[in-house]
C-alpha cells in the first residue's frame, strides 16, 4: 500500500517535471526552435489545432523559422495564430511558406523570459508540494484506518519528503539551464 502510493508520488512528480521542460521548450532563447511554435493552437475549420499538426516546421538558419503548410490554405490562419501570439514575432508569408526571423533578444527582453520561466518553475514547484499534501493525506487515513503503524507513517512520511525535496532540486536545476540559455548572447 505505502509502496504503491509513494509509486504514484514518482510517477505524478516526474509527469509534473516533463509537462515543465516541455513548457520551457517554447518559451524563446537567443537561437531558433520548431518548439517555440510547434504547440501554437491554428484555428483550423472551427477547430483549434497545435500547429505541428498542420505544418513542417525547420530551422534554415540560426534565427529563423521555416513553416511549410501541408495545406496552402491554412497559411493565412497559420500567420494568424502567429500575429496573435505572445512571441512578439512577425510572420513572412511568400504563398506558400512562413517565415519567422527572430531578432536578437535585448536584455530587458531577456529578463521578461527570465522572470517568466520563474513564474512557471514556481508553479511546477507548488504542483510537486500538492502532490506530497495529497500522498501525505492518504497515508494518514491509512494509519487512521490502523492499515498500516504510526511508525510505517513515519517513515513513508521521510521518505516522501525526501523524494520532493529531490524533486524540487530537479526544477531549480532545469530552472537554471534554461535562464543560462536565455542570458547568453
Amino acid at each position: 500500500m505505502i509502496n504503491d502510493l509513494y509509486k504514484d508520488s514518482v510517477a505524478r512528480m516526474e509527469n509534473a517535471l516533463e509537462v515543465l521542460e516541455e513548457d520551457l521548450m517554447g518559451i524563446r532563447t537567443g537561437r531558433a526552435s520548431p518548439a517555440l511554435v510547434e504547440k501554437l493552437q491554428v484555428e483550423y475549420f472551427g477547430t483549434n489545432v497545435p500547429l505541428i499538426q498542420l505544418a513542417t516546421i525547420s530551422v534554415p538558419e540560426a534565427r529563423q523559422l521555416l513553416i511549410r503548410p501541408f495545406d496552402a490554405s491554412t497559411l493565412k490562419a497559420i500567420e494568424k495564430a502567429i500575429l496573435a501570439s505572445e512571441l512578439g514575432l512577425t510572420p513572412s508569408n511568400d504563398g506558400k511558406v512562413i517565415r519567422l526571423n527572430l531578432p536578437p533578444l535585448n536584455e530587458e527582453r531577456r529578463r521578461d523570459l527570465v522572470r517568466m520561466v520563474n513564474h512557471r518553475l514556481e508553479e511546477c514547484r507548488v504542483a510537486i508540494r500538492n502532490i506530497r499534501r495529497d500522498t501525505l493525506k492518504d497515508l494518514r487515513d491509512l494509519e487512521k484506518e490502523k492499515l498500516i503503524s504510526e511508525d510505517e507513517l513515519k517513515t513513508a512520511e521521510e521518505k516522501l519528503q525526501e523524494l520532493t525535496e529531490k524533486m524540487i532540486e530537479q526544477v531549480g536545476e532545469i530552472g537554471n539551464r534554461k535562464e543560462h540559455e536565455i542570458m547568453e548572447f
